[in-house]
């Protein structure tokens, strides 16, 4: 997300770190450059004025601090302008009903139902009980799709009776979730290709029926900004309390991102970064501002590996390396748990100096490492559990069948083994070099 905006502002940033002093005509002209920036990711051309506005005047009234550049001092300003333009604060979903109650609306295609299990999931992991209840009555199969997600979410949920009106359903899935003490109820209403009287009118009905704490748009990020009239719309005729973008890993652009809260007054809660039910992340705007300007996102990465990495099975398969009784089991597990902090990509952006990769490493080729790490684990999963703990006994014989199970050839078998071999190689001499470091010391 965001490529070409932090691509250009990184471009930008490399011209400020040169500049002695800040004057109106360098900023100016810096400016410029920011706000056509701006208005090629597709950021809503009065947002793009407002902020362009915001910063000169910050830029243009204040004293530079001794201890950093003027060019720094106008990096400083602008990423404080997008965590404003981006919401400020993070906000989270209000839970102070029993049950809270949410909401969910978004025209066709937006993920909304995707999004809702999603959002089961998440909750899920902190230990609450979430009721999801099927209020897509016109689109085919959407009470059986949200069914399946509830089971893979590991929510309950809740079905419409035939025929029966929105309003009552609405109530009757309130009633249950008091029964089973849940924490949250989650109402996944129908959509539209486009906003009609008709949406508005089921919607209201709903929302006066079950009176929700959140009321919360689902919006495709990756259709820009025809997003953000949308949301402004759907704001206007219901009364939004929140937001939540979906597929921004599928948007270079990133403008719906910075313009639907300056347009709307609503809180961007969490984003979509992927199409499994793990891909959802809450928003902090000052996180996002830093990944925008390409420096990185440490907590975020830290948080995720935590959520994503078993800790204590790290510290037996680091043992079990030390000891020269790493298996192709703890291969694969490796693998598996490196697969769980999402999409290759998403990870580069929380790093650090991501932006001095840009141009360097293509998104095709965060692909390409994403795509060997499937056919590793492939290979793997195609060989027998006795196999994976004794890997001498792969002669050729069995590396066809591997290659053969797994849909790849027997040099990629290879490449897999010898991955497998190298680590042990290099975990071998590590130890020989702590023995040689221990004699001398004594």
């Amino acid at each position: 997300m965001f490529d070409k905006l932090t691509g250009a502002l990184q471009d930008l940033f490399r011209k400020w770190r040169g500049v002695g002093k800040l004057s109106e005509r360098n900023v100016q002209d810096a400016l410029r450059e920011v706000r056509l920036t701006l208005l090629e990711a597709d950021v809503h051309y009065q947002v793009a004025r407002d902020f362009i506005g915001r910063v000169k005047e910050k830029a243009l009234g204040r004293e530079v601090l001794d201890s950093i550049t003027p060019g720094q001092q106008m990096i400083k300003i602008v990423h404080d302008e997008l965590v404003v333009l981006l919401g400020g604060a993070h906000r989270d979903f209000d839970f102070s009903g029993r049950p809270a109650s949410v909401l969910l609306l978004g025209l066709h295609g937006a993920g909304k139902t995707t999004t809702a299990a999603k959002l089961a999931r998440l909750w899920k992991k902190k230990e609450k009980k979430v009721l999801l209840v099927a209020c897509d009555l016109r689109r085919p199969a959407a009470v059986d799709q949200l069914r399946i997600l509830a089971g893979q979410a590991e929510a309950l949920f809740f079905p419409p009776r035939p025929g029966e009106a929105l309003p009552d359903l609405g109530r009757r899935a309130l009633e249950q979730a008091g029964r089973d003490a849940c924490d949250v109820v989650l109402f996944d209403t129908g959509g539209r290709f486009q906003m009609d009287a008709e949406l508005v009118a089921e919607v209201r009905e709903l929302r006066e029926a079950v009176r929700p704490g959140n009321v919360v748009l689902v919006l495709d990020a990756a259709i820009g900004q025809e997003s953000v009239h949308v949301a402004e719309t759907f704001h206007k005729e219901v009364g939004l309390t929140g937001l939540i973008l979906t597929k921004l890993d599928g948007d270079a652009r990133g403008g719906a991102a910075l313009s639907v809260h300056a347009v709307t007054g609503c809180p961007i809660l969490v984003t979509g970064t992927g199409e499994q039910l793990d891909n959802l992340e809450p928003f902090y705007p000052d996180r996002m501002a830093s990944r925008i300007l390409g420096m990185g996102d440490v907590v975020s990465l830290v948080e995720k590996a935590q959520q994503a990495v078993d800790v204590k099975e790290m510290q037996k398969m680091q043992e079990r390396l030390l000891e020269d009784r790493f298996t192709l089991e703890d291969f694969l597990e490796q693998i598996q748990q490196v697969k769980r902090l999402g999409p290759v990509e998403n990870l580069l952006e929380m790093m650090p100096g991501a932006g001095m990769l840009r141009g360097r490493v293509r998104p095709e080729q965060a692909g390409q490492v994403a795509a060997e790490w499937k056919k590793a684990e492939a290979i793997l999963r195609s060989m027998t559990p006795g196999e994976r703990r004794n890997p001498d006994i792969l002669d050729a014989g069995r590396r066809r069948r591997i290659a053969l199970g797994s849909g790849t050839a027997v040099q990629d078998v290879n490449a897999v083994l010898q991955q497998y071999e190298q680590a042990r190689r290099m975990t071998r001499q590590f130890k020989h070099m702590q023995k040689r470091l221990l004699r001398k010391g004594r």
